[in-house]
């Protein structure tokens, strides 16, 4: 007797019962998996973003806005800061890199970021084509950039005034695209670079051209002779030592604000930790209620197959098998929801990264199975299991005689 035959056959006799029970489980074990998936590359991106970069300085405001901004490049900047001053801390014999930027532009929703080599050389990059910038007004293009917009080595642009989205243009001088990107998986494949001298001249109403054919500052701070600013810094520490004096520092006796990434990212994950916790608290409930209607499902229909299942002991089906038949119904059940609530879990995430085209999630792979999804089949199954156990119990205790005598 084949008992999985049997057992998928019983199940396709009622297929609304069974369509609706895999569907329910389905819908809970796709939120699970949407979180999974979202919580752990949002953390392994949000760390690797960061890498590198033991404190933030910016203007005064929300610590967290401040890193959110400068090294993620999610968020409105806190302000501006005095180059001088900015010049001033970093001399600190703690620091070991300090990496000026400057923002305020865009081009199509793409942030234009205005800093030095080392910006580069911090997530150590590689070049698709072309080289880094030399001169104010040259670009080098994130991979996510070029393809999108369809910019190449030599094409030019014109970039807007704001972050996120265009308000004016500065159609005064157009950036030249000198490089391209090879993706690198990180914040830098979604932003345009460029020197900081490139968004100073882009913001004077008027300046001398000459500017134009200067090389720009490579490394360090840019020189001018006018009272300039910049948006934020970012701070490699010299020794672990700088973690517990530099913030204070800088906090207490200068008008900057000193952030620390890890510091806050760990607060943003405390917090977001919370709503993904009732998220998944909602979604087990809605496993639990699938599993009562796995449960319902096959002890109803175990009053009505008794006599079938006295039938088949009659020609030689042992007790285990009459068992085994009604628990591989549940598995089956639960193992089918199982796969499509994994498969719809990586839809929706599909769906979420293909609306936020240019946001931190952009960037997630959506078809990947991650380990911990193991565990959600193994869930699913467990659920599985002991909703069946007491129909398929019953089923074991049927008697012969008394249901063919009936």
């Amino acid at each position: 007797m084949n008992i999985f035959k049997l057992s998928w056959k019983y199940l396709m006799d009622k297929p609304l019962s069974t369509g609706l029970n895999i569907l329910l489980l389905a819908l809970g074990l796709s939120i699970i998996t949407v979180l999974l998936l979202i919580e752990e590359q949002f953390e392994n991106k949000m760390n690797k973003d960061a890498s590198g970069i033991d404190l933030v300085i910016g203007a005064k405001g929300s610590p967290l806005q401040l890193v959110l901004s400068s090294v993620y490049h999610i968020d409105f900047p806190t302000g501006n800061i005095p180059l001088d001053e900015a010049k001033s801390v970093s001399r600190n014999r703690l620091i070991k890199k300090a990496i000026p930027m400057g923002l305020g532009d865009n081009f199509g929703g793409f942030r234009i970021v205005g800093s030095t080599h080392d910006y580069l050389e911090l997530y150590d990059v590689s070049f698709n084509s072309g080289n880094a910038w030399n001169k104010p007004f040259e670009v080098v293009l994130g991979s996510r950039v070029a393809k999108e917009k369809g910019l190449k080595v030599g094409d030019t642009f014109v970039g807007s005034h704001g972050i996120a989205s265009a308000s004016h243009e500065h159609d005064e001088q157009a950036y030249l695209v000198v490089g391209v990107l090879a993706p690198s998986f990180n914040v830098i494949d979604q932003l345009i670079l460029t020197s900081i001298e490139s968004i100073w001249y882009s913001h004077d109403e008027d300046f001398d051209k000459k500017k134009l054919e200067q090389e720009v500052e490579k490394t360090g701070f840019p020189k001018t002779d006018q009272a300039r600013e910049l948006t934020t810094v970012l701070i490699s520490y010299r020794n672990p030592i700088a973690a517990v004096q530099l913030p204070r520092l800088i906090n207490s006796r200068s008008s900057l604000q000193a952030a620390s990434p890890s510091f806050e990212i760990s607060r943003l994950f405390e917090l977001l930790g919370i709503g993904i916790a009732l998220v998944q608290g909602l979604a087990l409930v809605i496993i639990l209620i699938a599993g009562l209607g796995i449960f319902i499902a096959l002890y109803s229909s175990l009053k009505q197959r008794n006599y079938d299942l006295a039938v088949m002991r009659a020609i030689g089906a042992s007790k285990g098998q009459l068992f085994l038949l009604i628990l591989l119904e549940g598995i089956l059940l639960t193992f089918i929801g199982a796969l499509a609530g994994l498969f719809l879990g990586h839809l929706f995430l599909y769906l979420l990264v293909m609306v936020n085209e240019q946001g931190i999630i952009s960037d997630f792979k959506t078809f990947v199975f991650i380990k911990k999804e193991w565990w959600v089949l193994a869930y699913a199954l467990s659920v599985g299991v002991l909703a069946s156990i007491i129909p398929a119990w019953n089923a074991y205790r049927t008697q012969i005689a008394g249901q063919l005598t009936k």
